[in-house]
């Protein structure tokens, strides 16, 4: 799978993204860094088949209206440290990608990963 880690993420989970044998890029790898726009990341997410790890409601909102992006990971865990954050994603990574094999949106929050859509 092919990840795009929005800004307010951490570096760090595109990085254990790329080590769990994933592409993976965060937004400050890009062009225009972390000031790309969402507008950009959309696009970016569907022509290369990204799903886009975000805290973003915009892109919420967006799969649920028109499928854009390609496919994304609500994060709603409210503010973690990195490195808290981190631990989430790697413990509950297989379930995240068992869950993105199922669906378009999947949420994750400290409890739980969840399909939504």
């Amino acid at each position: 799978m092919n990840f795009l880690v929005d800004a307010q993420l951490p570096f760090g989970l595109s990085v254990l993204f790329t080590e769990k044998g994933h592409d993976s890029v965060h937004t400050s790898q890009l062009p225009d860094k972390n000031l790309t726009t969402d507008n950009t990341i959309r696009i970016l997410s569907i022509q290369e088949k990204r799903i886009v790890v975000t805290k973003d409601s915009d892109f919420f909102d967006s799969y649920i209206l028109k499928k854009e992006p390609f496919k994304v990971v609500f994060v709603r865990t409210g503010n973690q440290k990195t490195s808290v954050l981190t631990n989430l994603f790697a413990r509950k990574f297989d379930q995240i990608i068992k869950s993105l094999e199922h669906g378009g949106l999947v949420e994750v929050t400290m409890e739980h990963v969840k399909i939504l859509y």
